[in-house]
C-alpha cells in the first residue's frame, strides 16, 4: 500500500511545486525617511517575476525582476536596460554582479529589477537574498535608485 501511494503522490507533489505562484511584499525608505515605498512581487518560477513599487505620494513603478543564477543568459536580462539611455547596459550600477557578455557564470543570490512609471521614469533595484534557493520568497534586502539618483533601502520578509 505504501509503495502505491508514493508512486502516485510524489509526481503530484512535484507538479504542484513546479506550478505554484509565490507572492510577497516589502518596504523601503530613503536615508532621510522622507520617501517611503511599499513593494509587492509575484513569481511563477522563483527566479523571475514582476514587482510593483508604490511611493507614499501614490507614484507607482512596475516591471520585471530577475534572480541571477548560473543559467542566466545576459540577453534574457534585456528588459533591465529599458529607460536608462544608450550605453547604460555595461556601465556602473550592476556591473559588479554581472559576468561577461554572454552568460552570468556564477550563482550570486542577487536580484535585479527595472521598474518603470507611466511617465517613462525608471527605478532600478538590486537585492541580496537571504535564502537564494527560495528566490524572493526567502526574503532579502537591498537598494533602489530613483530617477533623481536618490536611493531607497528595501527589505523583503520571508514570504
Amino acid at each position: 500500500m505504501t509503495h502505491w501511494t508514493l508512486k502516485w503522490a510524489l509526481p503530484v507533489l512535484v507538479a504542484c511545486a513546479a506550478g505554484c505562484t509565490t507572492m510577497g511584499t516589502g518596504v523601503g525608505t530613503s536615508a532621510t525617511g522622507a520617501t517611503t515605498v511599499n513593494f509587492n512581487w509575484k513569481s511563477e518560477d522563483s527566479i523571475s517575476g514582476t514587482m510593483n513599487a508604490v511611493l507614499a505620494d501614490g507614484k507607482a513603478y512596475s516591471g520585471p525582476y530577475f534572480e541571477i543564477t548560473t543559467d542566466t543568459a545576459v540577453d534574457s536580462l534585456e528588459p533591465l536596460w529599458s529607460g536608462w539611455g544608450p550605453g547604460f547596459r555595461r556601465r556602473g550600477y550592476w556591473d559588479d554582479w554581472m559576468g561577461g557578455p554572454e552568460f552570468v557564470t556564477h550563482y550570486s543570490g542577487q536580484v535585479v529589477a527595472n521598474l518603470g512609471a507611466p511617465n517613462g521614469e525608471h527605478m532600478r533595484c538590486k537585492f541580496c537574498l537571504v535564502h537564494p534557493s527560495n528566490g524572493m520568497a526567502g526574503g532579502g534586502q537591498g537598494q533602489c535608485q530613483m530617477p533623481d539618483g536618490k536611493t531607497i533601502d528595501a527589505t523583503f520578509p520571508v514570504a
